[in-house]
């Protein structure tokens, strides 16, 4: 489980990314990059980290699924995700 402050700060910025969308995409269309680099860093939508939507673990996630690899391995065994089965051959 990653530590709440780095899930927190995340949110934090999800938040950030989401209040200034509208102006950043004001501002690049006006090439306006001085006005870019007065918004927040937190503004700009690459410093958001994909996480686990159960663990917070940031490596090895599955976009699809949102989920890390070891929790997506958990709940596809115990059947808990719809569509996805163990492969046998």
């Amino acid at each position: 489980m990653a530590r709440k402050c780095w899930i927190a700060r995340n949110k934090r910025k999800e938040k950030t990314v989401a209040k200034y969308a509208d102006l950043r995409h004001q501002l690049k269309k006006e090439k306006d990059y001085v006005g870019l680099t007065m918004l927040p860093r937190d503004a700009s939508p690459t410093r958001l980290v994909n996480r686990c939507e159960v663990t917070g673990r940031r490596r090895a996630f599955l976009r699809r699924f949102r989920l890390s690899r070891i929790t997506f391995r958990e709940m596809a065994s115990h059947g808990m995700i719809p569509g996805v089965t163990k492969s046998s051959w």
